[in-house]
């Protein structure tokens, strides 16, 4: 289907979805989150996608709310009926595909472009990117799953610090961090994260979503809990092809080839 907010391309098992705003920073609207819900649903419904990249077009990644839209008006905006419809649907379809997703955070990500960033499984930045919570500067909680991501990543003092004064991480700082995975030069930026997702489409689909899975149960299983399910799902991942697959190359001391089934 057609988007206006986006652009939505498959190549290699790869579906990169673009955020198309440029001359907005890629602000999020109302046609935005409704857009991602509409392709994050075919995405999860296309076995032949087998990774996911979110990147933005233009100099940003996503600076978060469209304020003009939010200021747009004689009512102020609704916030919590803006983020139970429009928000809060995409960011839980993004957290629950099982493939892997990557942010390609290509430029600035500031408030919920930043959470949107977060919600990826994994995440590479341009070396020149400034990340910024930018919530408190309005007089706002960081939304969008931030409150939960941020803590789990760098500990709830620093996550508290970061998103009560708001200031600027560079893209090192963030790495430091553990805040992004690696950072590229711009000029080598998208051939780089292009061969990142190349890389994951290529690996055992189902076995990551089930490591997902267990590494999410993990944070709050107790660890008499956690080897239970840790069995349980390598039941499963057990009885896949990719796994037969996967033995077989290594009887034959060759390179795997996994269909992700």
């Amino acid at each position: 289907m057609g988007y206006e907010t986006l652009l939505v391309q498959t190549e290699n098992h790869v579906c990169t979805v673009t955020l198309n705003r440029p001359d907005a920073m890629n602000a999020v609207d109302q046609r935005v989150t409704r857009e991602l819900q509409k392709a994050l649903k075919e995405i999860s419904r296309d076995k032949s996608v087998r990774c996911l990249l979110l990147t933005g077009a233009g100099k940003a990644f996503c600076v978060g709310q469209d304020l003009k839209e939010a200021t747009a008006g004689d009512k102020p905006l609704d916030f919590a009926a803006r983020l139970r419809r429009g928000y809060n649907p995409a960011i839980q379809q993004l957290m629950s595909l099982e493939i892997p997703t990557l942010a390609g955070i290509n430029g600035a990500a500031a408030g919920a472009g930043w959470s949107l960033a977060l919600a990826c499984d994994l995440r590479v930045a341009a070396s020149n990117v400034k990340f910024v919570s930018a919530f408190s500067n309005l007089g706002l909680i960081p939304d969008c799953a931030m409150t939960w991501t941020l803590p789990r990543l760098v500990g709830y003092a620093k996550a508290l610090e970061i998103a009560w004064l708001s200031d600027p991480i560079s893209a090192e700082t963030a790495l430091q961090l553990g805040l992004v995975h690696r950072i590229v030069e711009p000029d080598n930026f998208a051939s780089v994260i292009r061969e990142m997702a190349a890389r994951l489409a290529a690996r055992p689909t189902k076995g990551l979503a089930l490591t997902k899975r267990a590494m999410i149960a993990g944070m709050t299983n107790d660890a008499t809990a956690q080897l239970e399910y840790e069995a349980m799902l390598q039941g499963v991942a057990g009885r896949t092809k990719d796994y037969q697959e996967g033995v077989s190359a290594f009887i034959e001391k060759r390179q795997a080839e996994f269909a992700g089934e």
